[in-house]
């Protein structure tokens, strides 16, 4: 299929119009995918090397103050990503696709560029590392929103789910490959964690430019303002108030009873239903409700949003247990532990990348109903598995069941992306794809305040008391121990999380160390007190978030199997067919 002309010089115009080769489907897989690699593990790659990012701009992200600073380093990118993905994914649907992309790749190129010669230190320089991951989320969005939607546009359907399930596995590949990054790169310097993201952002930008054509025609339309407005401030209102609820509040140990919380919660959904009547409403939607009447694209949504919670939750309490407990009681110094955390979670990436093509392509030839929902049960089968590890479990075992996570997430994630995509006429492709990743990014964001919340639950009802009992009978007097004990649990949480030895944090900030022994003062701040400490309330925290994950693996294993056997919609149909077009498979 010829492309349709572009504007700008006539060399651009002779560029574009010039027709694809059986070949180019090949060089469109390869360009999405090393976009959608990057950009996720960009989301992932500061969480392992916060504690060098800080160290190098003079900022302790544990002092009550900055946690703020942590909390959007982490969560800003993802919150732009969950909000802007459906609006870039429209705007690819009326100036192409292509140009969105290439634009993407250029942003996020300057933002990464930018991210590495940050020139202020301490607040300052938390404030402008805040701002670029911004800006570089809204370029990573535009390549997440169109690369679904370029890649189906490329290839046929009989091989559609094999490429897509290239890009989508090396997608969630990512983020757990961007653990490892962080690791490797922040033990050399914390720039380099920003720096290896230019040289591929430049390259990929100059290859996308030169090498994507458009074989899609666009559909020109009106940007729709009021849905725009209404679905951004609403959705970043919503996951904002969630995030926030994880900070402790009064004597809470979580913000829920916080008036600002109660009131974004609220707000967010207000403006999220109001939304949702806009876009009844209107002729031209950004978010085309339309599509949902397509039980394939709506039970996909479902599944693809609940196991994204899952998988999110997966990956932050796998970081806390193997980084505060399991890593330590194994002879690894807390400063160690976020590098071997990311290596010894590899065996969960390698099952993404071994089921995730295999399952697309057998998708291709026997439907993706059977493969996304058996995928659903492998990794809810996996999360009981995990509940009943102890603490200080065999890794062997350990890694099998990563494995086995793995696997069954990448059997749902690629056939479950082809029937999304695959179920919505060609002219709606932008947005289909905009709106699957709007569900599967909030799904992430959602996890963090959903996770966090039931683990500091779970370890304020036990912790304290357990904290100051192992204090006081190492030495450390009763009023400095029940002041250390008193402090809120996600503040240990977010130690572990940054490789800090939360006992060592705590009882130093007091000016504790010194008044104890040296051979207390070493049991302290040794490798075993504190996870030996903390195992049995971290357990029981993390049997409440591990039976939560299974239950939402179970319940999107439901919604995947009523999807229906489908096939892709007929792209001779009129329009308004296409949007409800359902199989006889």
């Amino acid at each position: 299929m010829s492309a349709r002309p572009r504007p700008g010089s006539p060399r651009s115009a002779r560029r574009q119009d010039t027709p694809v080769g059986p070949g180019y489907k090949w060089v469109a897989l390869s360009n999405t995918t090393l976009g959608v690699l990057i950009a996720t593990m960009d989301a992932s790659i500061v969480i392992i090397s916060l504690p060098a990012i800080f160290r190098g701009i003079g900022l302790d992200p544990l002092a009550p103050g900055n946690i703020g600073y942590l909390l959007w380093m982490i969560l800003g990118y993802l919150l732009v990503s969950a909000v802007l993905v459906v609006v870039l994914g429209r705007l690819g649907d009326m100036f192409g696709r292509v140009k969105i992309y290439n634009l993407g790749f250029l942003i996020f190129a300057c933002a990464s560029v930018a991210l590495s010669l940050d020139p202020f230190r301490a607040g300052a320089g938390a404030l402008w590392l805040i701002l670029w991951r911004i800006v570089q989320a809204f370029g990573g969005s535009m390549l997440t929103a169109n690369s679904a939607a370029i890649l189906t546009d490329a290839f046929p359907a009989r091989q559609r789910g094999m490429a897509l399930g290239i890009n989508q596995i090396t997608a969630l590949a990512g983020q757990f490959l961007g653990l490892l990054a962080g690791g490797l790169l922040a033990a050399v310097d914390w720039r380099a964690v920003f720096w290896v993201s230019v040289p591929v952002s430049i390259t990929g930008t100059v290859w996308s430019y030169l090498s994507l054509r458009e074989t899609s025609t666009g559909r020109p339309g009106r940007i729709d303002w009021l849905g725009n407005l209404t679905f951004a401030a609403g959705a970043g209102i919503l996951l904002a108030g969630i995030t926030y609820g994880i900070q402790p509040y009064g004597d809470s140990a979580t913000g829920w009873g916080n008036p600002w919380v109660l009131a974004g919660l609220t707000g967010g959904v207000v403006l999220l239903l109001a939304f949702c009547v806009i876009e009844t409403r209107v002729a031209e939607p950004m978010f085309d409700l339309a599509l949902f009447r397509n039980r394939a694209f709506a039970a996909g949504n479902v599944a693809a949003l609940l196991t994204a919670i899952a998988r999110g939750g997966l990956q932050f309490m796998l970081i806390i247990w193997l980084q505060g407990i399991w890593l330590p009681l194994h002879g690894y110094d807390f400063a160690d532990t976020p590098l071997w955390a990311g290596i010894f979670m590899l065996p969960l990436t390698l099952g993404f990348l071994v089921a995730g093509p295999v399952s697309g392509y057998l998708s291709d030839r026997f439907g993706a109903r059977f493969f996304s929902t058996a995928g659903l049960v492998v990794v809810m089968a996996s999360f009981l598995g995990l509940l009943a590890l102890p603490v200080d479990f065999d890794y062997g075992l350990f890694a099998a069941l990563l494995l086995l996570n793995g696997l069954g997430q990448g059997m749902f994630s690629a056939p479950n992306t082809s029937s999304i995509m695959g179920s919505v006429p060609a002219e709606y492709r932008g947005v289909a794809s905009g709106m699957r990743s709007t569900f599967q990014n909030s799904g992430t964001a959602l996890s963090i305040g959903v996770f966090f919340s039931l683990m500091v639950s779970g370890l304020a009802s036990s912790l304290p008391e357990t904290l100051k009992n192992g204090l006081v009978a190492h030495g450390v007097p009763a009023q400095s121990a029940a002041h250390a004990a008193s402090l809120p649990p996600v503040s240990t949480l977010f130690a572990t999380f940054l490789g800090n030895n939360p006992v060592e944090h705590l009882l130093a900030s007091e000016g504790v160390l010194g008044r104890v022994s040296s051979a207390q003062r070493s049991v302290l701040t040794g490798h075993t007190f504190f996870p030996q400490l903390v195992s049995g309330p971290f357990h029981h925290g993390l049997g409440i978030v591990f039976g939560v994950a299974a239950g939402m693996a179970l319940v999107s294993a439901v919604a995947s199997a009523l999807r229906g056997g489908h096939r892709a919609v007929d792209e001779r149909r009129s329009p308004a067919a296409k949007v409800t077009v359902r199989s006889k498979r």
